[in-house]
């Protein structure tokens, strides 16, 4: 036989080899999909969990072609409304008892009280915020085909983490567009549209590949591949863009971020207060406070209300440099005519000879943190536990902060910082913010890590520069693009000694317009969604006369 017939003979089997191979694969997947959706709940719930891997700490971004993708499969092989919103309610439940499970860290700070809550503390978290991707499931499901229902269920799945940012005073945690947080030039996107604008982004790309189980050929198994590489390169290339032109230059302000880990198991025990207290003072003072203009401690970082305990008040003077000011959390009361107390959790601004120069109130407070909603209501085995909690009033709402001779300033307090488009008043805007917090509630768990992109991601949107103070971590300066210029480690005790960047404040498209042009986008994919589930192709006249 000929050596070129030999050739051919050799490259023909091993071409035959691999699409044997390549068919085996298929089958084998494909008969791992049809075993799997014979249980979709299940399916549903363990796509659920595995999302929460794509948030920070771990930032498995890719996890959620496969997770989204799936849930819409699932979706689509539902027979029935109530089935497709229980396979929503699965995939929900998973994503946020999982994701949120650093809120039950705080029951375990005294677990002998409170322990027993925690397993109702996940099962409550999964149990609500589950119905925020259940809904946009259900609501999907009337649309006739799969493209149809893809586009929906996007634009609903936005619509509704938009709503559960506002519904019952919100919670705006772990939205899909922090799964892109990895990357600095991936979230710059976000001074456009905002975080929901990267939260669309993340759901319509992690949920084409789904359009594969109803067609396989060429054209299609291209668009899901390039379409969602194209959509990441485009924001990749916009924040390359944005970053390389900002001006690094540092103004000269400069900040004193102290964070003295103290645990939260004794923060708050009346033997260590005067020691706790103490601490911050000589933290303050590890290094000669020449030429710092703010020194700042954490939320309720002071135990005693400086405004009525003048001794207290004179002795943090030590803490505070000689031509600056510092900035203290701290738990303050109002009382009224009848002598009654109110507690409010707050901030103020202390200069060197003991003037309380300015003050903020935290205005969003905690539900079952700071407050009980309806606690007069609940019943009596519950009201022992409701007592613990702080029954705090709010203040009026983010301000402008005066301070002579520097950058006007902002406050947040702790969790205030989550709220798209809520940080700060737009017609008196400050050239920085200042956000006090104290996440020692949650342990080495991923909640601070979480709190931290969520300050990062208000910089972006604002454009605005945050210093972030906190109890045991993660201590930051973030620039207004949200890039992290200095930190101090979860569970570290140290100082952080930084300028001000020297354009620390500008105006963004997202800053001025706010959600409104990504709500109306998501409104226009359904609107698209529905002429799609109603369209009927029209019989092919050619074929009818063949027959």
């Amino acid at each position: 036989m000929p050596k070129k017939n030999q050739q051919n003979s050799s490259a023909k089997k091993e071409t035959n080899k691999k699409t044997d191979l390549k068919n085996l694969f298929v089958k084998t997947i494909s008969s791992w999909v049809s075993k799997l959706l014979k249980h979709p709940k299940t399916m549903a719930f363990f796509c659920g969990w595995l999302s929460v891997l794509a948030f920070p700490p771990y930032y498995g971004f890719p996890i959620l072609f496969f997770t989204f993708s799936f849930l819409l499969i699932l979706i689509n092989k539902a027979t029935f409304p109530f089935q497709a919103f229980k396979i929503g309610y699965s995939f929900g439940f998973a994503l946020f008892a999982f994701g949120f499970s650093w809120i039950g860290n705080a029951l375990l700070i005294d677990p002998w009280k409170f322990g027993w809550l925690y397993p109702i503390a996940l099962m409550a978290s999964g149990g609500f915020f589950g119905l925020f991707v259940a809904l946009p499931a259900w609501i999907a499901f009337f649309f006739k085909n799969l493209i149809s229902r893809y586009l929906a269920f996007c634009g609903l799945f936005v619509i509704f983490e938009w709503i559960r940012s506002f519904f019952l005073t919100g919670f705006p945690w772990n939205l899909q567009g922090y799964t892109l947080a990895f990357s600095d030039r991936l979230i710059q996107a976000a001074s456009l549209g905002g975080t929901y604008l990267l939260s669309l982004i993340v759901v319509m790309i992690s949920s084409l590949p789904s359009l594969l189980s109803i067609n396989r050929e060429k054209k299609t198994i291209r668009f899901c591949i390039l379409t969602p590489i194209l959509c990441l390169l485009c924001l990749y290339l916009y924040g390359s863009i944005r970053l390389y032109n900002q001006d690094k230059t540092l103004s000269e302000t400069t900040i004193r971020i102290v964070q003295p880990s103290i645990p939260q198991s004794m923060k708050w025990k009346k033997e260590v207060l005067e020691y706790n207290f103490n601490q911050y003072i000589r933290i303050s003072q590890s290094r000669k406070l020449d030429g710092i203009d703010f020194v700042i401690w954490g939320e309720t970082a002071t135990p005693y209300p400086l405004d009525y305990d003048f001794g207290h008040l004179q002795d943090i003077l030590d803490a505070v440099p000689e031509n600056g000011y510092l900035v203290t959390g701290l738990v303050r009361y109002k009382f009224d005519i009848y002598q009654n107390y109110y507690p409010l959790n707050s901030m103020y601004v202390i200069d060197k000879y003991g003037e309380i120069i300015a003050s903020y109130d935290k205005s969003h407070l905690v539900p079952f943190g700071e407050y009980i909603p309806l606690r007069q209501y609940l019943p009596s085995f519950i009201r022992p536990i409701t007592n613990v909690i702080g029954n705090f009033i709010s203040g009026n709402g983010p301000t402008k902060i005066e301070i002579p001779e520097q950058p006007s300033l902002g406050a947040l307090i702790c969790y205030e910082v989550i709220f798209p488009h809520k940080i700060i008043n737009q017609e008196k805007r400050p050239q920085w913010i200042i956000n006090l917090t104290n996440d020692g509630w949650y342990g080495n768990s991923s909640g601070p890590y979480q709190h931290l992109v969520s300050t990062r991601m208000r910089a972006v949107e604002e454009g605005i520069t945050i210093a972030r103070a906190a109890n045991t971590g993660i201590s930051a300066l973030i620039s207004p693009y949200g890039v992290i210029l200095g930190e101090l480690a979860l569970n570290y005790t140290g100082i952080l000694d930084i300028n001000l960047p020297k354009i620390s404040e500008f105006s963004t498209p997202y800053s001025r317009i706010g959600n409104l042009p990504v709500l109306l986008f998501c409104v226009l994919l359904i609107l698209t969604a529905s002429i799609l589930a109603l369209y009927k192709r029209k019989p092919n006249k050619k074929r009818i006369r063949k027959k």
